[in-house]
C-alpha cells in the first residue's frame, strides 16, 4: 500500500511539473503598457482577387501612431490575420509593435492581417468554402504574387511602404508558417525576414521538400526564425517537430541566417504568442536606426537543444 501511495504521489508531482512548464505567460511586451502610444487597427475586405479569382477575405491594417507619411515604413505580413491581430488570445501583435517601437527595438512598421480567401456558398445554407490550404500550403509563386502585386500595391494606395526587402518580413503559424517561408523563398527581393510558428513543413502539398531545396539550391538572402513544439502533431502528412528541426538544420548547413526555438507545447500558439517580442527583436535587429540587440535573457521559452525533439518519438 505505501508503494502505491508513493508512485501516485510521484504521478502527481510529474503531472504538476508537465503542467508547469507547459504554463506560457505573456511577459510586459504583450501587454499595453502607461506611456506607450497605441496605433490603430481598422478591418477591410479585399474582393478583387486575380491570383485567386473569386474568393474574398477579410485583412486589418496596423499603423503605429509614430508612422510619418513622409517616410517609408516598414511592413510585416501576417498570414491568418485574425489570429494574429487580436488583442485577447495569444499573439497580440498590435500591443507588441506598440511596446517594441515605443523602445527603438523594432522600426516603425504597419502590420498587414491576412485572413485565407474564401469562395462564397454555391446554395444558400452551405457555408463558405476555404481556400486556406490551397494558398498556404502549395509550393509556387501564387501566394507572393498575390502579396506582392495585390495586397501592398492595395495597401500602398494610403501608406507608404518601403520597397525595401529588408524592410520587409512576413510571418505565419501551421500551413500559414509554411506559406511565410515560401513567400521569401520564391521573392527573397521582396521579403527578407521570416518568422514562422509551429509551421507545417510537412508533405501536406509537398512541403517536406523544403529541408533538400535549401541544401541544393541557391541560397537566398533571407532570414528565418522557426518555433516548434515537442508536443506538435505526428500524423499521416508528417512529424511537425521533426519537419522544423531538419528545415532548422538544412538552413544552418547552407550558412543562412536562421535561429529555431523549441518549446513544450503542441500545434498552438501558446508558446509562440509567449515568445513573440524575442522573435520580433532578433528578426528586426540590425535593421537601421533600431536598437542593437543586447545579449538575449535566456528564459524557460528560449530553449534551443534540438535533442528535446527526439523525446517526441519515445511518447508516441
Amino acid at each position: 500500500m505505501r508503494i502505491i501511495t508513493t508512485l501516485f504521489i510521484t504521478l502527481l508531482s510529474i503531472q504538476a511539473h508537465a503542467e508547469e512548464i507547459l504554463k506560457y505567460t505573456h511577459g510586459p511586451d504583450s501587454l499595453v503598457q502607461d506611456g506607450v502610444p497605441q496605433g490603430t487597427v481598422t478591418q477591410h475586405q479585399f474582393t478583387t482577387s486575380k491570383v485567386y479569382e473569386g474568393t474574398t477575405r477579410d485583412y486589418w491594417l496596423y499603423v503605429p501612431s509614430q508612422y510619418d507619411p513622409k517616410t517609408p515604413a516598414c511592413v510585416m505580413v501576417f498570414q491568418d490575420g485574425g489570429s494574429y491581430v487580436s488583442l485577447t488570445r495569444d499573439f497580440r501583435t498590435p500591443t507588441v509593435f506598440d511596446n517594441l517601437i515605443h523602445k527603438g527595438e523594432m522600426p516603425v512598421t504597419i502590420g498587414i492581417f491576412i485572413n485565407p480567401g474564401e469562395f462564397a456558398p454555391k446554395k444558400e445554407g452551405q457555408k463558405p468554402r476555404r481556400n486556406r490550404s490551397v494558398e498556404y500550403d502549395t509550393l509556387s509563386d501564387a501566394y507572393a504574387r498575390f502579396i506582392i502585386e495585390e495586397m501592398l500595391p492595395e495597401v500602398g494606395k494610403s501608406y507608404n511602404l518601403t520597397d525595401d526587402p529588408k524592410g520587409r518580413g512576413i510571418c505565419g503559424i501551421s500551413s500559414g508558417g509554411i506559406c511565410a517561408f515560401t513567400v521569401a523563398w520564391e521573392r527573397p527581393d521582396v521579403f527578407h525576414k521570416v518568422i514562422s510558428h509551429v509551421g507545417s513543413f510537412t508533405n501536406i502539398r509537398g512541403g517536406h521538400a523544403y529541408p533538400s531545396m535549401v541544401r541544393l539550391e541557391e541560397k537566398r538572402d533571407i532570414r528565418v526564425y522557426l518555433q516548434a513544439g515537442k508536443r506538435d502533431l505526428n500524423n499521416r502528412w508528417g512529424s511537425w517537430p521533426l519537419g522544423n528541426l531538419q528545415l532548422a538544420t538544412a538552413l544552418g548547413f547552407s550558412g543562412y541566417d536562421y535561429k529555431m526555438v523549441v518549446g513544450e507545447e503542441g500545434h498552438n500558439a501558446k508558446h509562440g504568442g509567449a515568445i513573440l517580442p524575442e522573435m520580433l527583436r532578433w528578426t528586426w535587429r540590425d535593421y537601421p536606426g533600431v536598437k542593437p540587440l543586447k545579449e538575449e535573457t535566456r528564459t524557460q521559452y528560449l530553449q534551443q537543444d534540438y535533442t528535446l525533439l527526439t523525446e517526441m518519438n519515445e511518447r508516441r
